[in-house]
């Protein structure tokens, strides 16, 4: 029983390792989304202050 215990506790630490280390694509994109976004505002922003649109 306690081989078992150690084995389960020894695969649920490798699964939050290979948590860590994978790519997390959610935040990546929300963060590429938010600098676009920002992005667009200050080129209208620009564009309307200089009286180009």
């Amino acid at each position: 029983m306690r081989r078992v215990a150690l084995k389960a506790l020894f695969t649920a630490l490798a699964f939050r390792r290979v948590e860590k280390e994978r790519v997390d694509w959610d935040r990546n994109i929300l963060i590429f989304s938010t600098a676009v976004t920002v992005g667009l505002v200050a080129l209208y922003v620009y564009g309307k202050t200089t009286s180009r649109w």
